[in-house]
């Protein structure tokens, strides 16, 4: 536990020196840019660090097995440490472009209870008191400042990889490219789900949901952070192999727990309106779930109302029953705890450092922690 707090103090600090870096970059342009650091700054202080901390451990999982003491203490692999620090705040720095454009497409007001990028944009536009569609205006910038990230992200990337041989920069490359295209269609699934769930049976839209899930969170969120961490200190394909099969497993649990605070989170933890999936009409697994055990007249008030932004306090609430009254929260609660469980007996007798061993098996239970 203590190493990971260290080591996400690391990437924090090589964040906010590429951000000072960035800003100067910006002052030297135009004053008026200072607006979008210090968003940026704000989006990416704290977090939990997840994508950071399973690279580290990706990492430390294949250099750790000759130096069981841990590389941020000593060792032959701790050279690489700078290299590590930099890919995984590549990747927190990615998410945050992930985030701005997902805040956008959902029409999202709040992150982590603060007002979302595009409507800070927004409150700029009208503190300027700027001419014309002022949501737009906050729409645009929020779009602009998610393809700076993305560039920013890609800096870091390359600034951490320049530091290894090149088998490992180009596995490790490969492995982030790979999780930018497919958490980029994966948004796109999730979208396209919103609009043509009409029609289909309710095995479908389960099946439909739980790609989204793979694509959008799972592999994005847990299996390629770890696999990116692992390329870096040059992993087998059995080593490989066995933190994809502890973390795809993972990153569906994370992801549904995910789901089940969208709908049942408390808006002081999880700093967004209690319901907002309701309102968003997210079709995720829980959805699906509780349409298949719903009669149908239950299903089509609930077809009706979910993804109207205007329901009340009082629809949510009564959404709230009827998707927990079908027994789809507690199938979906089985669900998470069987999925980390199979990963847990993944690490096994994993070729991988004892010490990620027992940090995954901690994380996989720390990533699925109900926070309301």
């Amino acid at each position: 536990m203590a190493e990971s707090l260290r080591f996400t103090d690391l990437v924090q600090e090589r964040i906010d020196r590429a951000l000072e870096a960035h800003a100067s970059h910006l002052a030297e342009i135009a004053p008026e840019l200072a607006d979008i650091t210090r968003i940026a700054g704000d989006l990416l202080q704290g977090g939990k660090r997840f994508r950071a901390l399973f690279c580290y451990w990706g990492w430390q999982a294949v250099a750790g097995l000759e130096d069981e003491e841990g590389p941020l203490d000593s060792g032959r692999s701790a050279e690489h440490l700078p290299a590590v620090v930099e890919v995984a705040a590549a990747l927190e720095i990615f998410h945050a472009a992930a985030l701005v454009h997902d805040d956008i497409m959902d029409n999202s007001d709040l992150r982590r209870g603060r007002p979302s990028a595009h409507r800070r944009f927004e409150a700029i536009a009208h503190e300027l008191g700027l001419a014309g569609d002022r949501a737009a205006f906050g729409r645009n910038g929020a779009l602009l400042l998610g393809d700076l990230l993305l560039g920013w992200s890609d800096e870091l990337l390359d600034e951490g990889l320049r530091r290894l041989d090149d088998g490992a920069r180009i596995a490790a490359r490969l492995e982030f490219t790979r999780m930018r295209t497919e958490v980029t269609l994966g948004q796109h699934l999730d979208i396209l789900e919103e609009g043509s769930w009409r029609g289909r049976d309710d095995e479908d839209l389960i099946r439909r949901a739980h790609r989204v899930i793979l694509f959008k969170a799972a592999k994005y969120s847990v299996e390629a952070p770890l696999a990116i961490g692992a390329s870096l200190a040059g992993a087998s394909l059995p080593q490989l192999e066995a933190l994809r099969a502890y973390g795809l497993p993972v990153g569906v649990a994370f992801q549904l727990q995910d789901d089940l605070l969208g709908v049942y989170g408390d808006p002081a933890e999880t700093g967004k309106p209690a319901g907002d999936d309701l309102r968003e009409g997210k079709r995720t697994v829980l959805i699906a779930l509780a349409r298949q055990a719903l009669p149908p007249s239950a299903a089509r008030l609930l077809d009706e109302l979910l993804g109207d932004p205007e329901l009340d306090a009082g629809q949510i609430s009564m959404l709230q029953s009827t998707v927990r009254d079908s027994g789809a929260v507690a199938k979906v609660d089985r669900i998470i705890g069987h999925s980390v469980r199979t990963a847990r007996a993944a690490l096994g007798q994993a070729p991988l450092s004892r010490a990620a061993r027992e940090e995954l098996s901690r994380l996989a239970d720390a990533v699925t922690r109900r926070s309301s």
